[in-house]
């Protein structure tokens, strides 16, 4: 018994070198394709490597990773202004997805969402009258400043120069008065062509909603 413990601890040592011996030569490639596609081999990575990407392959030859190639300044620029976008996208999608959910909680059926939508038109209608009665007050005013001068012209006086400036100014400020009121109506005319386009999508969710609740 006492002369076998030597064996068995040489035995021992022996397979454990055998072991490492083993782990020793087991090592990785790498394989690439450079610039005139041609393949190539080696077992240290290479600048060209780098460059054009690689596959690390094992001592069997199958590959057990793929590197991309590297890209350049402007693959990578191009790269994250399309990432850019699409976040851009999914968030807007993410807002009116939360806007919609917003309004189905808000307005419970169609009557009440009509109603919203009146009160909408309710005050643009009610910027455009204000507009019209100042747009009528500064056109009295300009029709008065008119008259003097007109009256000054068929007495043969000159028009004096502070009329002349008043005049000038009143027409800027009824321009200005009947440009907002053109741009107030076009935006009623578009809000009711917006409504009519969110009352169809209100029912479609509207639909949906009460199709998932059956």
């Amino acid at each position: 018994m006492r002369k076998s413990l030597p064996v068995i601890a040489v035995a021992t040592l022996l397979a454990s070198l055998s072991v490492n011996a083993q782990k020793t030569s087991h090592s990785v490639h790498y394989k690439w394709h450079d610039g005139q596609g041609l393949l190539q081999f080696s077992d240290s990575l290479s600048a060209d490597a780098m460059k054009y990407g690689y596959d690390v392959v094992n001592d069997q030859g199958v590959v057990i990773q793929h590197v991309p190639r590297q890209m350049t300044a402007t693959e990578r620029a191009a790269a994250n202004k399309l990432a850019e976008q699409q976040a851009a996208k999914q968030r807007a999608a993410q807002e009116i997805a939360n806007a919609e959910a917003q309004m189905l909680a808000a307005y419970p059926d169609e009557e009440s969402y009509r109603i919203f939508q009146q009160q909408e038109l309710d005050t643009i209608d009610q910027q455009i009258h204000t507009i019209q009665i100042n747009l009528r007050s500064q056109e009295k005013a300009l029709t008065d400043l008119l008259a003097r001068a007109a009256d000054l012209e068929r007495a043969k006086q000159p028009v004096p120069k502070f009329l002349t400036d008043s005049i000038a100014k009143q027409r800027d400020v009824v321009t200005g008065q009947r440009n907002t009121l053109e741009h107030q109506q076009a935006l009623r005319a578009q809000t009711v062509q917006q409504q009519a386009a969110k009352l169809a999508r209100y029912r479609e969710l509207k639909a949906a909603q009460e199709k998932a609740e059956q």
